[in-house]
């Protein structure tokens, strides 16, 4: 059993390069906004901390989307 454990750990995630693989951004982002806050807010009150960390979140997503867009649109540019 251990050993499976282990083994599991041994090969990466596979994860496409289709839209469904944008969600496995989601869960990563969330994490590094939350933490990123409660390390730079100076008072951490529970509707302060959950309004920063959701700005914070909805910039990663919007600025990662944005930069998946203008790459789609070079490649698109470049091959066709």
């Amino acid at each position: 059993m251990i050993g499976f454990i282990i083994a599991t750990f041994t090969t990466p995630e596979t994860i496409g390069t289709d839209i469904k693989s944008f969600l496995w951004l989601l869960p990563l982002a969330a994490a590094i906004a939350s933490v990123y806050k409660a390390l730079k807010l100076d008072s951490i009150s529970a509707p302060n901390f959950i309004r920063e960390t959701a700005i914070l979140f909805g910039t990663i997503a919007l600025f990662t989307i944005a930069i998946a867009l203008a790459l789609y649109a070079i490649a698109h540019l470049i091959t066709s």
